[in-house]
């Protein structure tokens, strides 16, 4: 809402519409590596490159800030992401299509180049979170998820996170959802591409239960269902989460796709350098009757994320500037990335208008939750 009262160049791209630091991170592509990328595309939708960028820098001052590092580091770390941003798109504009289509960042890779340039502790920390990462399978997902009682595997109840259909429904209810969610997964399959159909027809599933994630989900269905090989002991975790409308859409005009799940998978292939080959879509009526559209993934493909509440202050900048790049690199994808490189031209213009951008946005949210703590009569 307040992006779309700021003037614009009108230079439109497939946006994420909800770019901030903590929506990128590491996951396994189909060729098993561990790349970098954008993570999160509930909200994407065609819009102004702008506002993706805006959002990212405002992210990192905010961050900067809740961290303690001062206004001068939060200016100049959003000053190297705007220009990570503004370089990489000109790189990009010099690049053919297929060249920009097929680039993407390697974490491995990354590393190597960042060896000399990051403290012990950091790569330590590094080393840490790459190896949660290398755990997060889908082995580790059904140990979490399901439990073996005389020889019969059923989903586990750990409440509030994960709760069985059986568990919060009545025997007539979870009937109907039951069937809904089977029909879902038919819908879903239909989305893929044959060979992945194909693929899928050697699993069976166990069981579904509904799994709570992350505060900006609240009020949405999320579920996980789980299959095993009809052949060996093989185990798969699919997510299904629901898929509402964009918020881009009151501003940007209503997705050209015919489902919100649709949109969201669309929009991840186009943005992302390589995405899950199981990422699909689908549509279920609700116990009330009503349909709801969703899309699915994988659960846990060596999903790796900075945390942002313990990373150093090197360490946030490097990975503000991976950042830009990789937003960079998705608008690239969809837009004119001439005409966007043409106008951040070759100065440092741009760079530090977002850096006072990203300053005064973090002084906006500050202002507002000072107002969201008074009217819960905390101040």
């Amino acid at each position: 809402a307040d992006l779309a009262t700021l003037p614009s160049t009108d230079l439109i791209v497939q946006a994420c519409g909800d770019a901030h630091i903590a929506n990128f991170g590491g996951y396994r592509s189909p060729e098993s590596h561990l790349v970098f990328d954008l993570n999160d595309f509930d909200e994407t939708s065609r819009a102004p490159w702008e506002w993706d960028v805006k959002r990212l820098v405002a992210s990192v001052a905010v961050c900067g800030r809740t961290r303690g590092f001062g206004e001068d580091w939060c200016a100049q770390a959003a000053r190297l992401t705007a220009r990570s941003y503004r370089h990489a798109m000109a790189s990009f504009a010099d690049q053919g299509a297929l060249e920009v289509w097929r680039t993407y960042i390697d974490v491995a890779s990354v590393l190597d180049a960042l060896a000399d340039e990051v403290s012990k502790a950091d790569r330590r920390r590094v080393a840490a979170d790459l190896a949660r990462a290398f755990s997060k399978t889908n082995i580790r997902a059904f140990e979490k998820l399901v439990t073996q009682k005389d020889g019969a595997a059923s989903m586990v109840y750990d409440p509030p996170e994960i709760v069985p259909l059986e568990k919060f429904l009545s025997p007539s209810n979870v009937h109907h959802v039951r069937r809904a969610l089977k029909r879902l997964l038919a819908n879903y399959l239909t989305s893929l591409s044959p060979a992945y159909r194909q693929l899928l027809g050697n699993y069976e599933l166990i069981g579904i239960a509904q799994k709570v994630v992350g505060v900006g989900s609240v009020g949405t269905r999320c579920w996980v269902a789980v299959f095993t090989g009809t052949q060996v002991a093989d185990p798969l975790v699919i997510q299904v989460k629901e898929a509402a409308p964009s918020v881009l859409e009151r501003f940007c005009g209503i997705s050209r796709y015919a489902s919100h799940g649709e949109r969201v998978v669309q929009g991840q292939r186009l943005m992302q350098a390589t995405s899950d080959p199981l990422l699909g879509w689908g549509g279920a009526l609700d116990e009330q009757g009503h349909h709801r559209d969703y899309y699915a993934r994988q659960l846990w493909s060596w999903k790796m994320s900075v945390d942002l509440d313990a990373a150093s202050a090197d360490e946030l900048e490097i990975y503000g500037q991976l950042c830009g790049w990789t937003l960079a690199r998705a608008h690239a994808r969809s837009g004119d990335r001439g005409a966007i490189a043409g106008y951040l031209g070759k100065s440092d213009k741009f760079d530090n208008a977002l850096a006072r951008f990203a300053l005064a946005y973090a002084d906006q949210n500050e202002a507002d939750y000072e107002q969201f703590l008074k009217r819960l009569g905390k101040v």
